[in-house]
């Protein structure tokens, strides 16, 4: 019986690849290779939009079964309650179903970009999938995009491995399929492009941005057609941009920078602090207990929070009332500030302890919620403490603060800017949409070099960049240039044994000096020894510890990256250099002249055409 299955299964990857070759044979007959990008790109499109349609349907479904059943009866219990349930079913399945490590989204897109060759594991095009929409239906406070993205863009990356397109290929399908997954998201196309531009650190050429609309336009008709014409954000503008408005601006600029670094600094914090339990259900239980704590005190952190923000948008303050747990009352301008500043600071908590407790999310949602709350704020304390000589719209605020956090903690500001317009017609406010993105943008990079993403992969040497010199050493993988051919020593040795047992079968003039536990302690060269090789009388008198030195420098394997060697290289002049570990345990050698030439190719894979 199993052996008629293998054979079967056998006969179906058999006529798999048959019909791939036929594909293969047909396009080089009849299209380019643009145009087969094109296509494929079309394909894309439709998965990241079916990714989206799946994750949110997923999601709603959850939230109106728990929301009907339960939370209208008993609300204040279960808000506390159904986080830490949820984040625990997801805890459960990546444990046991899984096995292996759900990557939050985004970053495990761009690690792969840079150290996978675009390849991304195939159980995180279903993963997300499942553990996302069980993460924030049961309340985690966390968004959808980053799983949404990553999910799209796996479907792409093995897709892309199925048809054996090359790195660069696939790198651009990546990058359609993440711009198509915010485009079916907010309906928005080209913030949709410019996220992969600015966040994948894509070149903006006719090449890459041809399949980049396609992506993004198929995504929006498939998000259309299963999900109709409902938007995220309704807003409909009241009042256009006042010229006497633009201080008032340029100063929520400022306050968008500050609420972008407390929000990435507390997430660090946050996220580094639970990082060191080892322990997933401890986890769980310390982060999920203080997650179910701050939602039953603010329940208008439950879930992603754009309920909020539509109110919000509208001017709309009583819905944040009646769902909070303090009796404010509604003319009571003071307390609904206070209240206002506490959701912000408590949005950026809830979120950081989603995720620490072991939830599936993404920071997107989470910008946008704090964005809009600082920007209300900001307008409501200038009309309460009379400053602007007429009122400030707090709905024209509150959009244009969803825009400056955006620029400020992604560090994308054309993304910033495209997206608020895009997503609520607020073509009016564009000016003040800039003007607020780039202030937030400027102070926020001042003090965080890297956004929200960025921070860790950074560390690695992971992230992607538009430098194309930087990016190919990043590509550069330590087995393709470390060599393990150089014959090790020990310092015991004497001479005679060093040239019958080492020095007549060596295939390198190098030899690395290892004491007893297999550490790097220096060097042997042969013109270290050409005036007494030959000697056989100084055999039994002379001992490889009088003849070692130390090497020019070390390289350290899991601490120094491509800028580092080749600095290093520089510096000494030398055409080999030892690699060690933290411990100086000998791993082998680089040589200058393999560095160059993986280096080299790893530029032509990103530049050719």
């Amino acid at each position: 019986m199993l052996k008629s299955m293998d054979s079967s299964e056998k006969h179906n990857k058999h006529k798999i690849s048959r019909y791939i070759f036929k594909l293969y044979r047909w396009r080089y007959k009849h299209i380019t290779q643009q145009q087969y990008i094109n296509i494929l790109s079309v394909f894309i499109g439709l998965m990241s939009g079916m990714a989206a349609v799946v994750i949110k349907n997923f999601t709603h479904l959850i939230q109106y079964f728990l929301e009907f059943h339960f939370i209208d009866n008993i609300r204040k219990v279960f808000y506390f309650i159904f986080p830490i349930i949820g984040i625990l079913l997801v805890v459960l399945i990546i444990k046991y179903l899984v096995k292996k490590t759900v990557e939050e989204g985004i970053p495990s897109v761009l690690y792969a970009l840079t150290k996978l060759k675009g390849l991304i594991p195939s159980y995180q095009s279903w993963a997300s999938l499942v553990t996302a929409p069980i993460t924030v239906g049961f309340g985690g406070s966390v968004g959808l995009e980053g799983p949404t993205v990553i999910t799209g863009s796996s479907w792409s990356s093995n897709f892309s491995r199925i048809l054996h397109l090359s790195r660069r290929d696939r790198i651009l399908l990546i990058g359609a399929a993440a711009a198509g997954s915010m485009a079916a998201i907010f309906k928005a196309p080209l913030a949709g492009i410019m996220f992969a531009v600015e966040i994948f650190s894509l070149d903006l050429t006719m090449t890459s941005l041809i399949p980049l609309i396609l992506a993004s336009v198929f995504a929006i008709l498939t998000s259309y057609f299963f999900m109709g014409k409902n938007i995220l954000l309704h807003y409909s503008l009241r009042e256009g941009f006042i010229l006497s408005d633009t201080i008032f601006f340029f100063l929520l600029g400022i306050t968008s920078a500050i609420t972008s670094i407390y929000f990435s600094l507390a997430y660090q914090k946050i996220t580094g602090f639970f990082s060191k339990i080892e322990n997933p259900f401890k986890k769980w239980a310390i982060a999920g207990f203080l997650l179910g704590l701050i939602i039953y005190f603010f329940p208008n952190l439950y879930g992603e929070g754009y309920e909020v923000i539509n109110h919000i948008i509208i001017n709309n303050y009583h819905y944040v009332l009646n769902h909070s747990y303090f009796e404010i009352n509604h003319n009571h301008i003071e307390l609904l500030i206070l209240l206002f500043v506490f959701l912000i600071t408590f949005k950026v908590i809830a979120m950081s302890l989603t995720f620490s407790a072991g939830g599936i999310g993404g920071v997107f949602a989470p910008t946008l919620f704090t964005g809009s709350l600082s920007g209300y704020v900001f307008a409501l304390l200038i009309n309460y403490l009379g400053i602007s000589s007429k009122p400030l719209s707090l709905e024209n605020f509150a959009l244009v603060g969803m825009a400056g956090t955006m620029a400020g903690i992604l560090q994308a500001p054309l993304t910033a800017v495209f997206l608020i317009v895009e997503i609520t017609g607020g073509y009016e406010l564009i000016v003040p949409i800039m003007l607020v993105s780039a202030v937030s943008y400027i102070i926020s990079k001042s003090f965080l070099p890297y956004n929200i993403y960025a921070v860790d992969l950074v560390k690695i040497d992971a992230l992607p960049t538009h430098d194309k010199d930087k990016y190919a050493g990043m590509m550069i993988e330590w087995k393709e240039i470390l060599e393990n051919n150089f014959s090790p020593v020990q310092p015991e040795m004497n001479l005679g044994e060093l040239v019958h047992e080492v020095i007549e079968k060596a295939y390198r003039d190098i030899f690395p000096v290892l004491n007893k536990e297999g550490k790097f302690i220096g060097v042997i060269s042969l013109n270290d020894l050409r005036n007494i090789m030959f000697h056989q009388e100084l055999y039994d008198k002379i001992y490889v510890k009088d003849l070692y030195h130390n090497a020019p420098d070390v390289i350290f394997r899991h601490k120094d990256h491509f800028p580092d060697i080749m600095k290093k290289f520089q510096q000494t002049g030398a055409w080999n250099l030892p690699v060690v570990d933290n411990d100086y345990k000998y791993l082998g050698f680089i040589s200058k002249s393999k560095l160059l030439s993986v280096y080299r190719k790893k530029l032509l894979e990103l530049t050719s055409a």
